[in-house]
């Protein structure tokens, strides 16, 4: 660890060979020469807008199943739900709907029209039997989308039903706030049916401002939808260049390689500032978590989970890795989240705490693998995190992999249904999907592959109570249905399955003299949709 403000790397140590090892692949991105407020490009309609993105590209640009961050920011581009959320005012609007507002039938059921002459970026047409297939990809009903990872985000709704050519409508399983509704329907990115499930994981097709040219491990690139006919048109084509580590991706910023960073390092702030880079701070939902396998002992015990969070000093980990840059976890939602209630289980560092709660489960001296995912600030917090278990009285061994590994190898289960994991320490920000408490607790905690697999929690006493709650929440509103979510943050707080850390605060890095329209925001991620190059 270093002391806060203490960089560990000297600026000037990041020079163009740590960019060059890292492969940036920008060409048509402008370079900055001598002066790197130059920025990208040579501006204006013959520009691209270029970004440097912090997560992998994992290959999965699926607009209907994937989670990576950078495929998600890709299709915020590219595909459309119904509706769109806008990642900076946290609200929906209008995307593919051709009105702002669903239209109410009764309480099971809603009707949506497309926008008028709406096409996919292919020239054809937007049809009924798209949005239909899209509906059941997303949800899961497909066979070919089985299992898939939106399914707990979409159970509410029973089925979708042609409404004419230019319509369908939506029947739901029970009563949904609607306003909830319209932010999950955000979710179903409308694709063509007639594509496979291979051609919409390499290069899907959709009705957004940009269409894909190519995706690789390098870089995503995009061009301008000629068939767009939406609110929000493109003027220049787009360049995502992945750059997990730090290094090379504050080297492509402060040489104007780039006019976007996502996940500017804290240690960096200042030389960005200093330099003319405007870096925007915004508390989000991005989290650390503790994920255990609740199938091997001694994790099936409450009581070992909670010394877990006893163990870790959280404050300390703000202050010096991430800079003060974060909130330590007071419920599963940020204090600054719609329907935020302090959890009646808050943690705070108390190793005492954490060596009487292993000691009653007799786990003192479990030995562990802590498996950890290669993102670069999960990296750098992980060694601290190792340090306190340790001090609590476990024997902790790190090993750190790439995310889409670590998944496949240690979180998927064996012949014996049970995975090979004893505890994951990851990164996750549903919030890439809206900001709903359901939708939120619904991705980590809805029956689906996190609680039937990854942690096993599904069918368990304490996981049926909470996914009963999570069921009569959305068909309350007002007071009454904060109440209930307020019983969920409780028992989450309590039980511990899955559970953050802390809620970290995103720093964007933006050459503000060279695009338009930008607003940074606090999920992973970068929004480029209504920008453009000045």
């Amino acid at each position: 660890m270093f002391d806060k403000g203490m960089s560990r790397r000297t600026f000037l140590g990041l020079g163009g060979t740590a960019a060059v090892a890292a492969g940036l692949g920008l060409a048509g991105c402008g370079g900055g020469g001598d002066d790197a407020s130059s920025g990208s490009g040579s501006g204006g309609a013959d520009a691209t807008l270029t970004a440097g993105l912090a997560y992998q590209n994992q290959g999965n640009l699926d607009p209907l199943s994937t989670s990576s961050a950078t495929g998600m920011a890709a299709n915020w581009c590219v595909a459309e739900g119904f509706f769109e959320f806008d990642y900076a005012k946290m609200e929906a609007f209008a995307a593919l709907a051709a009105s702002e507002d669903i239209e109410k039938v009764s309480d099971t059921e809603y009707k949506v029209q497309f926008r008028e002459g709406a096409k996919f970026s292919d020239g054809t047409a937007v049809t009924p039997d798209d949005v239909i297939k899209s509906w059941q990809r997303a949800a899961g009903i497909d066979e070919e989308y089985k299992g898939n990872i939106y399914e707990p985000m979409l159970t509410f709704i029973d089925a979708v039903e042609a409404d004419g050519d230019t319509g369908v409508t939506f029947k739901l399983k029970n009563a949904f706030d609607p306003e909830i509704m319209k932010k999950r329907l955000c979710i179903i990115k409308i694709c063509p049916a007639s594509m496979s499930k291979d051609e919409l994981t390499k290069l899907p097709v959709g009705t957004g401002p940009w269409k894909y040219d190519e995706s690789n491990e390098q870089s995503i690139k995009l061009s301008v939808n000629e068939n767009y006919n939406g609110p929000k048109p493109a003027s220049n084509p787009v360049e995502f260049t992945v750059l997990v580590d730090n290094d090379p991706r504050v080297t492509a910023m402060t040489e104007g390689t780039t006019m976007v960073c996502e996940a500017v390092p804290a240690e960096q702030i200042a030389n960005f500032e200093g330099q003319g880079i405007t870096v925007d701070k915004v508390q989000g939902f991005n989290l650390p978590f503790f994920m255990f396998n609740l199938k091997k002992k001694p994790f099936d015990d409450v009581r070992v989970r909670q010394a877990f969070f006893y163990a870790v000093d959280v404050e300390k980990i703000i202050e010096n890795a991430l800079d003060g840059l974060a909130q330590p976890a007071t419920c599963y939602l940020p204090e600054n989240f719609p329907g935020y209630h302090k959890a009646s289980t808050v943690y705070t560092y108390d190793v005492d705490k954490a060596k009487s709660l292993l000691e009653e489960a007799g786990a003192t001296g479990t030995k562990l693998t802590l498996q950890t995912t290669d993102t670069a600030w999960i990296k750098e917090i992980a060694a601290s995190i190792q340090q306190d278990l340790i001090a609590a009285g476990l024997e902790v061994e790190l090993n750190s992999q790439k995310s889409s590994d670590l998944y496949a190898n240690q979180a998927t289960p064996d012949a014996s249904g049970v995975c090979p994991y004893d505890v994951v320490l990851a990164s996750g920000d549903p919030s890439v999907f809206g900001n709903d408490p359901d939708l939120l607790m619904s991705w980590f905690y809805g029956d689906g592959i996190w609680t039937q697999s990854r942690y096993g929690w599904q069918g368990m006493e304490k996981c049926t109570e909470l996914q009963t709650l999570m069921a009569k929440a959305v068909t309350e509103t007002g007071d009454a249905q904060q109440d209930t979510w307020n019983q969920c943050f409780d028992l989450l707080a309590e039980q511990v399955p899955l559970y953050p850390l802390l809620h970290r605060v995103t720093p964007t890095g933006v050459w503000a003299d060279k695009i338009d329209g930008f607003q940074a925001i606090g999920c992973t991620g970068i929004d480029l949709v209504g920008c453009k190059a000045k």
